[in-house]
């Protein structure tokens, strides 16, 4: 496919959010990386961090593509949302941690949380967090 701007892409996808994995540029290269082999067909984020009216990220919705930008803002991938369930923080299960990818287990997965939410607002075994599945739909590379 030949390279497209980010605003081809959205011109094409008026729907479509863009975001991007993690919160350093080495850790959103990482789950790029994952998503783009397979691995990681599922992610989590805060529910915190979709705000309501307007005031922060669109909540994930069934159907709807996306695109994942690479940490300088250019397209890297467009990912169609195929489910969406809320749980607390300590109600994560084996077989989502699985979905995700980069985690050994359970108790990989709650420690490398804590520390990403800790640097992103706080964290409590009874915050609510968003379970998005996903599937590659494009690929910008």
């Amino acid at each position: 496919m030949s390279a497209q701007t980010l605003q081809q892409i959205i011109d094409e996808n008026p729907e479509a959010e863009t975001f991007r994995y993690g919160d350093t540029p080495q850790l959103s290269a990482q789950i790029l990386a994952l998503v783009r082999s397979g691995k990681k067909t599922a992610t989590v984020e805060a529910m915190r961090v979709f705000g309501k009216g307007g005031d922060g990220d669109a909540l994930p919705v069934v159907g709807r593509r996306d695109v994942a930008l690479n940490w300088d803002g250019t397209p890297a991938l467009m990912v169609e949302t195929v489910e969406v369930t809320t749980r607390r923080f300590d109600e994560m299960d084996e077989a989502f941690v699985a979905k995700q990818g980069e985690f050994r287990d359970l108790a990989h997965w709650r420690k490398s949380y804590r520390a990403y939410f800790s640097r992103n607002g706080g964290v409590s075994e009874d915050m609510e967090i968003v379970c998005e599945r996903f599937r590659v739909v494009e690929d910008y590379a």
